[in-house]
């Protein structure tokens, strides 16, 4: 951790906030033109990342508000439940089950948003799990 950079610490706040906002972008147009889930959450542990070595892991953990482990979980079974949601339609296990309308900006919402979004969590849950450990068995 790295107290007495200012420098570092301005920049993580702001690199934060954009790296979360184009996660989130990336996502949502994932399931049209390349990005998604994977993309989006590799992009969104690194903000973190950044956050963590201006500020600490102990303060990195308290921004996120939630285990990366559990995170991680959540996000398995998410995209465990997109794939089953074709079942219920009597399609094959993550055939792309959609809504029959369209949000404006997203395009139209199915089990592919939902897969990538479980991706999303589950790739967070994931690299920030490896990293808080590493930072705290170097410690």
């Amino acid at each position: 951790m790295s107290d007495d950079s200012l420098i570092l610490r301005t920049a993580a706040r702001l690199l934060l906030v954009l790296l979360l906002v184009l996660a989130i972008f990336v996502l949502l147009r994932g399931h049209n033109e390349p990005g998604g889930g994977f993309i989006g959450g590799l992009l969104a542990a690194g903000g973190v990342a950044i956050y963590q070595l201006a500020y600490g892991a102990e303060k990195a953990r308290l921004l996120l508000r939630i285990e990366p482990r559990a995170l991680a979980g959540i996000g398995l079974l998410t995209a465990l439940v997109a794939g089953l949601a074709a079942l219920f339609h009597r399609e094959v296990f993550l055939t792309g089950v959609w809504v029959p309308w369209e949000v404006p900006g997203i395009g139209k919402i199915g089990t592919p948003l939902l897969f990538d979004l479980g991706v999303f969590l589950l790739v967070i849950g994931a690299v920030l799990t490896i990293l808080f450990t590493l930072d705290e068995e170097a410690c």
